[in-house]
């Protein structure tokens, strides 16, 4: 059975991480999430509200990492999920993070990062000369990182599948699908 890995922690988006994780399960893939530590983790839920400049945060779900990211082995899986929400802005700082997300860039495996998660990918090194969508906020961390921001609900570039936010998900996980299975990752 083919293998996803979903990084993230506390403070990610709940519909960023759960939406691709059931929807991964649900065509057959085993899913694991990875997190700093392997614990409960508690995800939130952004909004906009009118009269607010930018989006409101209230609490989501909580949801059990699986792994933490130093004991990842990141050979053991297929893919690679970036959700959004707070969590990239600080796990993009975890050198086991990095490591994780380089060894599915330097391998050409099938990586979807969505809102803030370019944040990471950004971090690892790993957007140089690449096109990446995410959240318009961070248009500037990605080509501060070399990349070319993409304003798209689902753009791909190789084997990179990313989007602005979880509107853009039944766009970008079916992309992103498209993508693993051309990669020989389905089951």
């Amino acid at each position: 059975m083919a293998k996803v890995l979903i990084i993230t922690g506390d403070a990610a988006e709940d519909l960023e991480v759960m939406y691709p994780y059931q929807r991964l399960l649900e065509e057959g893939y085993e899913v694991h999430i990875a997190a700093p530590a392997a614990k409960k983790l508690q995800f939130v839920v952004h909004d906009f509200v009118d009269g607010f400049d930018t989006y409101t945060e209230k609490p989501g779900h909580a949801w059990p990492a699986d792994v933490s990211f130093a004991d990842v082995q990141p050979g053991d899986y297929d893919a690679l999920v970036l959700p959004g929400g707070r969590a990239p802005e600080y796990i993009r700082n975890d050198r086991a993070c990095q490591e994780i997300v380089r060894h599915f860039a330097e391998r050409g495996k099938p990586i979807a990062a969505l809102c803030h998660g370019p944040l990471v990918l950004a971090a690892a090194g790993v957007l140089k000369g690449r096109e990446s969508s995410a959240y318009p906020a961070c248009a500037p961390d990605v080509e501060q990182a070399g990349g070319t921001w993409v304003d798209s609900e689902a753009h791909v570039d190789d084997n990179l599948v990313t989007g602005r936010a979880w509107p853009d998900h039944p766009a970008w996980m079916r992309e992103f699908l498209k993508v693993l299975r051309a990669a020989g990752s389905a089951t």
